[in-house]
């Protein structure tokens, strides 16, 4: 199907476009059409437009995702950047870089560097220093993040260098056909491999808090044991949903909480204080959005965690 924009040139981002709703697809979704007209856009990205009245039918804004259209449809589409792209500064901020190419950058991220901008840290952070070292970014939502670390979780993050690359990692994501690993020192001696399945959501209490709740998005965690460390033990962690705060959430909530995790874990005096969650994502893998070969990523412990396994076999 061709599809170009309202000057005759090729759509890209910033365009209005112009489409004919093919006949095939009467009886869809709006959403859904669009998607099949669109594929280089994830659905969330099309149904925000579509909520936004940036979507027309026959000249009339449907802000409604879900209005069935017909076949034959003109729709005039104001495609736009994430809103706060214009308020996001490019700052050369150090990044430790191990893949990159046309479609992909994957970083490895330390401790203490927060993923994307919000509320107490609107500059200093991963998106600000992508800014900076590929601009081409700022024509990508989010500078190209799909997934986020938390601020002092170390380890491997994909970031997409393209619109098309980005929608293909959210949809491997929801596909989990994305694999991360991770390594986590938790307080507390684990006996044997096991998993949690348990729905996450908001704390009923403490909004800032993400807890176990009914009613919670589904979420699974896999473990096994490497290493008995004393009053810890050391396990690895693979993710089947991307919730927030998961791994914390899901090991505090079987009594083995992050050692050093200010938010879900608890003093003790039988182990030692550490900075920060002992949580490094190590591993990751997916498939390569343009050659679609698997592509996989190792990352060695940083050096405050292997300081912590030495002085925990130490002890």
């Amino acid at each position: 199907m061709n599809i170009l924009s309202e000057n005759g040139d090729d759509y890209s981002a910033s365009d209005v476009c112009r489409l004919i709703v093919p006949a095939e697809a009467a009886g869809r979704r709006l959403d859904q059409a669009l998607a099949a007209l669109l594929p280089q856009h994830s659905r969330n990205r099309l149904q925000s437009w579509i909520k936004a009245g940036r979507v027309r039918v026959d000249g009339v804004a449907r802000d409604e995702p879900k209005w069935k259209v017909l076949g034959g449809e003109c729709l005039l589409v104001e495609a736009v950047e994430d809103e706060r792209s214009g308020e996001q500064a490019p700052e050369d901020i150090p990044l430790q870089v191990i893949y990159e190419d046309g479609c992909l950058l994957v970083i490895d991220k330390p401790a203490g560097l927060v993923v994307h901008p919000g509320s107490g840290n609107w500059s200093g952070t991963l998106l600000n220093a992508l800014l900076h070292h590929a601009p081409q970014l700022s024509a990508v939502p989010r500078a190209g993040i799909v997934h986020r670390l938390d601020k002092e979780t170390s380890g491997l993050l994909v970031v997409a260098k393209t619109p098309e690359a980005q929608t293909h990692l959210v949809r491997q994501l929801q596909a989990r056909t994305v694999k991360r690993l991770y390594l986590a020192v938790v307080m507390g001696v684990i006996e044997c491999e096991g998993k949690v399945e348990a729905p996450i959501g908001r704390h009923p209490a403490q909004r800032t808090k993400m807890a176990v709740v009914a009613g919670g998005k589904p979420a699974v965690t896999r473990y096994r044991v490497l290493e008995r460390l004393g009053h810890c033990t050391l396990i690895e962690c693979a993710l089947e949903t991307g919730r927030t705060h998961q791994i914390r959430v899901h090991l505090a909530s079987i009594k083995h909480p992050l050692l050093g995790d200010p938010v879900y874990g608890r003093a003790s005096s039988n182990v030692p204080k550490f900075g920060r969650q002992a949580l490094h994502a190590a591993r990751l893998g997916l498939i390569h959005p343009l050659t679609g070969a698997a592509m996989s990523w190792q990352s060695p412990l940083p050096g405050d965690l292997q300081h912590l396994l030495e002085t925990l076999r130490g002890a």
